[in-house]
């Protein structure tokens, strides 16, 4: 018989995210955190969504929230995306490898 660790990042009653790893569950964490208040800041700028608009934006701007920073420094959206696409090919072309 084997013990296994599981991590659940339990949000606002929900089951969102389960792992063996602490450190992974601990980032998401955090992340929904971020959004939500992002969703909190958003709301009190006075700016109505639909919840579950509201939910996937802010999930997605903290999941970036590194490129986020860029965008406001000045990066260009053309640059930053174009950078984070060849990032995802060369991710992809490392998995590919035959080992």
């Amino acid at each position: 018989m084997a013990v296994i660790t599981r991590y659940v990042v339990e949000h606002k009653g929900v089951e969102k995210f389960v792992t063996a790893d602490k450190k992974e569950a601990d980032q998401y964490d955090k992340m929904l955190d971020v959004a939500d208040n992002l969703s909190e800041y958003i709301a009190g700028k006075g700016i109505s969504l639909d919840p579950s608009v509201l939910e996937n934006l802010t999930i997605m701007l903290s999941k970036n929230k590194d490129s986020l920073t860029k965008l406001l420094k000045g990066t260009s959206a053309e640059t930053l995306l174009s950078s984070e696409k060849a990032d995802v090919v060369e991710l992809d072309k490392k998995q590919r490898k035959p080992n």
